[in-house]
């Protein structure tokens, strides 16, 4: 007798009764696929013109880089190297890019001068956190982009008030700017890491879902925006890489 054939997805009037169920397991799958479209579109076909992943290699870059790594392992990843990263950010860096096979990240530093001039004791963010910012990564970052036309972010709306309003593309006054993974959830993120196995960033367990500069990150308590523990009592919510660029220095 010949195998049977492929068979159809459970639906809600068949053997699955639960029609919310079918229609997450729907969505996620479509979330993935538009997501993965819209990456290859901008780094296989170019839609975009010459784009490049800026990642932060903190709790849920893991999602967006494998998404990446699965249609352009080259494309490239900056990473901005500020000097006050948590050693887990950097252990997890280095166990993403070997797990996923990308092979063009780039380590981008401050200005050696500038942090000479303006932060010789390195410790301008308990003084002035936005020019510890500017200074370790706006800066930086523009220099890199001043060679490409766009660039891709992992930012999702439900990590912040400030981004509950986020679109998938944008102009930030130079560039073509990109965000496939705006309408993910937590639980997308959570569920598509799980069907990957892909590593967690160590600190994700210890209360930090989001994550940044060591010294300007802190635990979040339940109920708190993913970002409340980044610059917390300050006011400040961006660092500035994600600014309008006439807000952004």
């Amino acid at each position: 007798m010949a195998p049977p054939g492929p068979q159809p997805e459970a639906t809600a009037t068949d053997t699955n009764p639960d029609g919310s169920v079918v229609a997450l397991k729907l969505d996620r799958r479509l979330r993935v696929r538009r997501a993965l479209e819209t990456i290859s579109s901008v780094l296989v076909d170019g839609s975009a013109g010459k784009t490049a992943i800026v990642s932060s290699f903190g709790g849920e870059s893991a999602v967006l880089l494998a998404l990446v790594a699965e249609v352009a392992p080259d494309a490239p990843v900056i990473f901005l190297e500020t000097g006050k990263h948590f050693p887990e950010t950097l252990r997890h860096r280095d166990q993403l890019v070997a797990r996923l096979g990308l092979t063009n990240v780039q380590s981008i530093a401050p200005d050696a001068t500038a942090l000479s001039d303006e932060d010789p004791d390195g410790t301008l963010w308990a003084r002035d956190t936005d020019q510890c910012c500017t200074i370790r990564k706006v800066l930086p970052l523009e220099r890199t982009l001043a060679g490409y036309d766009a660039w891709i972010t992992g930012r999702k709306r439900f990590q912040a008030a400030t981004r509950n309003a986020l679109p998938f593309v944008e102009w930030d006054g130079q560039h073509v700017k990109i965000n496939p993974l705006a309408d993910w959830t937590a639980d997308d993120l959570a569920a598509f890491m799980d069907e990957r196995d892909l590593p967690l960033h160590p600190l994700t367990k210890q209360g930090f879902p989001s994550i940044g500069c060591m010294p300007c990150t802190e635990r979040v308590e339940d109920g708190e925006d993913a970002r409340a523990g980044r610059w917390r009592g300050s006011g400040k919510t961006e660092c500035g890489i994600h600014l309008p660029k006439d807000r952004a220095a």
